[in-house]
């Protein structure tokens, strides 16, 4: 899988599979709609090839809905798209003046004349160029004018619920990483720092590292206590981390992402780390005591370490 970002650096394949959109999670239906970029390339015996593009275009694009939060980073994207056996990704840069083309612009420019292409794979909702005016009946009609097929995939659904971005999104706000995981196909990950804290959970016998997100931009699940596998470089540890303010013990005032390791004695101050959620155990509380709040992480490892125990046997 090659990786380029500039028209320039793609040689020209009429006999190409395109597949062009954000992206965003490389979800379930994302993936369904790949392996048939994949699989309809290989018949031709053709390039497969996906345009994505970054920053995300509703990061440039003014949206009413407020910004964008990602599933998903750039680095990420193209790390789970390395096993989809892609041939050739082909990264745009979004700008303001590249939000401007017309549908039928891009396509010219980008496509037809640049990369070259014989059939174009979208999902069944693909809407594209200027204030994305153009959808799958304008990408046929635009097919016929410039010699290429269209082949839009169905919706994909998961117990009866269409798999998208936003449902992705709506299921972490809200704490539900288990709904989240299935539309996704595998657990919501977040990767960041380890940095400096006050050490306050060491003095309640649950030593804990701060986490500082490397992207500012994913989404961060809703405030509580969650179960997490927690990537250190190769090795693969599980604890209970804490989204929140602290109540019990501070101001109330500041966002912290706290994790504690089972049986680890290790230090982890500036690695990298990735935390993937596999359940929420609780909302985050105000405790009346130190004392009570001891107990209650107590239970919660208890409870942690009863569905760690079934989640690796799974």
């Amino acid at each position: 899988m090659r990786v380029l970002h500039s028209l320039s650096e793609i040689s020209r394949d009429k006999n190409s599979v395109v597949t062009v959109g954000t992206f965003d999670g490389i979800h379930r239906a994302h993936q369904e709609i790949i392996r048939e970029l994949v699989n309809r390339a290989r018949m031709r015996e053709g390039r497969s090839v996906l345009i994505t593009f970054d920053p995300h275009p509703k990061e440039v694009v003014a949206s009413t809905r407020g910004p964008v939060r990602l599933l998903t980073t750039l680095e990420e994207r193209i790390a789970l798209l390395e096993p989809l056996n892609v041939d050739l990704i082909f990264v745009i840069p979004f700008t303001l003046e590249f939000s401007r083309l017309t549908s039928e612009e891009f396509y010219r420019q980008y496509v037809v004349n640049g990369m070259g292409v014989s059939e174009v794979v979208v999902g069944y909702d693909h809407m594209f160029g200027r204030d994305r005016a153009a959808g799958i009946d304008e990408l046929v009609h635009m097919g016929r004018y410039f010699d290429f097929s269209v082949f839009a995939v169905h919706a994909y659904a998961v117990d009866g619920e269409t798999v998208s971005s936003t449902r992705i999104r709506k299921a972490l706000s809200a704490g539900d990483v288990e709904h989240a995981e299935r539309l996704l196909g595998r657990p919501y990950t977040l990767a960041g720092t380890v940095v400096s804290g006050d050490r306050r959970g060491a003095t309640l016998g649950f030593p804990t590292a701060n986490i500082q997100p490397l992207s500012e931009k994913k989404v961060t699940p809703a405030n509580g206590v969650y179960i997490v596998a927690v990537t250190i470089g190769s090795e693969r540890r599980y604890g209970m981390l804490n989204i929140g303010v602290l109540p019990t013990v501070t101001d109330g005032k500041n966002l912290t992402i706290e994790v504690h390791l089972f049986d680890f004695s290790g230090e982890l101050y500036e690695k990298e780390i990735a935390v993937s959620f596999l359940r929420r155990l609780r909302d985050e509380r105000r405790f009346s005591s130190l004392g009570e709040l001891t107990d209650q992480l107590h239970r919660d490892r208890e409870e942690s370490l009863r569905y760690i125990a079934s989640y690796v046997k799974s």
